[in-house]
């Protein structure tokens, strides 16, 4: 007999899940749109139970996250950025623009032109996940990006160090500790107090998703990502010398 870790919700229950998830977008969207700051603070408080003074955080506050990183954190964070700065580089020289007369007076051609502003989500709830700072932030400023703004949740009360310090020397004008559907709509609608973005890139999880796909054409985004699934599979000696089946 088969053993079942896991078993996925039947379609009733998934299109049930899909409407709740998208209804649940709608409000919040339509909240933003219409109160701004006061509904943002408002979801804030209801699903992350933060409400700062301000959710951007002064020089001074990103000073005070990145002393708590640990050094060695940090030059991890550093070493992975020039990596993927490098590679961004590398993918832009090859972007060239392009113009041709091909007859007397007929010129065709293209160009490669950065937009002008973008709001980077960084996925850090339960599981931060710095890498996707790494990932969005870097290579919208080898872009050429004029303004990044970056959000990512608040983490056991606070901006998380890790997340604060790729964000920073990832290069992004803006970080916001500000989570979930209200981030993404601040940035993509604008608030009294957050200018809107053209462009949302980054993960998160299925509300963040729809919110991605119910905002685009008003702003561009990067992508739908997810559901996704991992497995840890833990090898023991008996494992890898071959004597238990994988």
């Amino acid at each position: 007999m088969p053993r079942f870790l896991k078993r996925g919700m039947d379609a009733t229950a998934i299109k049930a899940a899909d409407a709740k998830v998208r209804e649940t977008v709608e409000s919040i969207l339509a909240q933003i749109e219409a109160r701004g700051d006061d509904a943002v603070r408002d979801l804030s408080q209801q699903f992350d139970k933060w409400s700062p003074p301000s959710f951007k955080l002064t020089p001074q506050e990103i000073e005070k996250a990145i002393a708590q990183v640990a050094k060695r954190d940090l030059d991890d964070i550093k070493f992975a950025q020039a990596q993927v700065r490098g590679f961004a580089q590398k993918q832009r020289d090859t972007m060239k623009d392009l113009e041709v007369e091909t007859l007397p007076g007929v010129i065709l051609g293209h160009r490669h032109i950065p937009v002008n502003s973008i709001g980077c989500y960084v996925p850090g709830g339960r599981y931060p996940m710095v890498a996707s700072a790494h990932m969005s932030i870097v290579t919208a400023k080898v872009a050429g990006v004029k303004r990044i703004i970056a959000c990512a949740p608040p983490f056991k009360g606070g901006p998380h160090p890790a997340i604060v310090a790729a964000m920073h020397f990832g290069g992004a004008d803006e970080i916001y500790v500000l989570g979930g559907v209200q981030a993404v709509a601040a940035m993509a609608l604008g608030t009294e107090t957050i200018a809107p973005v053209d462009m949302i890139v980054g993960p998160g999880n299925a509300y963040v998703a729809e919110a991605k796909r119910q905002l685009f054409g008003r702003v561009g985004i990067d992508s739908i990502a997810g559901p996704s699934e991992v497995l840890i599979w833990r090898m023991t000696a008996q494992t890898r010398a071959g004597s238990l089946p994988i």
